[in-house]
């Protein structure tokens, strides 16, 4: 992920489980989303993995360690675990032009 002053545009609240879904507006249900990932996301919870047909709830990051789905090879995140899968999958978090910006920021040690 990156950092908001790495971003096209300001990062937003995003709510986890969103309230569609019966989410509260408790800080443990809130998270800052790039502005980006988060209109990927919508209102989505879950998705269905492409390697096993499962339904599986996306990455939840009050809950769940990033290092323990995630790892960042080459500026791509690749994933680790059913949910990282899902989760790139549907924030669409490795498009090229992130993955060259995490490409730069890690040439200057900026990254991760």
């Amino acid at each position: 992920m990156l950092h908001q002053e790495h971003g096209a545009k300001k990062h937003e609240l995003d709510h986890i489980v969103p309230r569609k879904h019966g989410g509260s507006d408790d800080t443990d249900n809130l998270a800052w989303t790039c502005f980006q990932c988060n209109r990927y996301k919508g209102s989505e919870v879950a998705a269905y993995d492409p390697e096993t047909g499962q339904l599986i709830a996306l990455f939840n990051p009050r809950t769940q360690q990033w290092h323990e789905h995630f790892l960042v090879e080459s500026g791509a995140i690749m994933p680790l675990t059913a949910v990282a899968r899902v989760t790139i999958f549907v924030l669409q978090i490795n498009r090229p032009g992130r993955i060259m910006v995490r490409q730069l920021l890690a040439q200057t040690g900026i990254y991760p």
